[in-house]
């Protein structure tokens, strides 16, 4: 019998690619596809993309890199936040470069059930997207090693991210969440994702709270 909710083993599993080089997403297409139960239903070069994308495909995993510009080596991660706070169904899989316990951390508070590293074997890879697929987490072994490292390290300053503080110095000028998302060009609920995160790590209850606790740090 199938719990409601819960894929059968023969279900096929559809993936969506989100990387900014055509070249990896053809090749984990390629790889990817190989596998009876795994087909790929879309693919996105940018957040945007990846918003429309998934809203249309309707995938079970998306297959996330972290960096998808220039700028930001971490834009994946709002995206990841974005993604969930949507679809909080999906399971939102990290694959990328960068291998940082924080960075892990941060992306299982933003909702990813698993995080691997690019140069993971295919088998691995395959392994962690059914797990996924599951409704279970999934780390390599590297990925988990420096997620413990980060969490079991002396409790210093609250880490936050490049994009989380310069919200943080919009909130310390008293703009308003729609304000942030129109200066910054982001959403209102990215906005409120951040701020969410900027008072979890700063253990502040209220926006004036935070902006106070970051001046005692000297983060503003």
């Amino acid at each position: 019998m199938t719990v409601p909710g819960q894929r059968r083993a023969t279900d096929q599993v559809r993936i969506v690619l989100v990387d900014d080089h055509a070249i990896v997403r053809h090749g984990l297409r390629s790889v990817l596809e190989r596998e009876d139960d795994l087909d790929v239903v879309g693919e996105a070069a940018t957040a945007a993309e990846a918003l429309t994308v998934v809203a249309d495909a309707e995938p079970h995993i998306v297959l996330l890199d972290l960096k998808l510009s220039t700028g930001d080596n971490t834009e994946g991660l709002e995206l990841c936040g974005e993604l969930t706070g949507r679809h909080p169904d999906l399971g939102v899989l990290v694959l990328t470069t960068f291998l940082d316990g924080g960075l892990v951390v941060d992306a299982i508070h933003r909702g990813a059930r698993g995080y691997v590293v690019k140069d993971v074997d295919t088998t691995e890879l395959v392994r962690s997207i059914r797990a996924v697929a599951r409704r279970e987490s999934s780390f390599d072994s590297r990925s988990a090693a420096a997620m413990v490292e980060s969490m079991n390290a002396p409790t210093a300053e609250p880490r936050l991210t490049e994009r989380e503080l310069i919200v943080l110095r919009q909130l310390a000028h008293g703009l308003s969440n729609r304000d942030i998302g129109t200066k910054l060009f982001i959403s209102e609920t990215t906005v409120k994702f951040h701020v969410r995160n900027i008072m979890r790590k700063l253990t502040a209850t209220s926006r004036a709270e935070a902006v106070y606790e970051a001046s005692k740090l000297h983060l503003i």
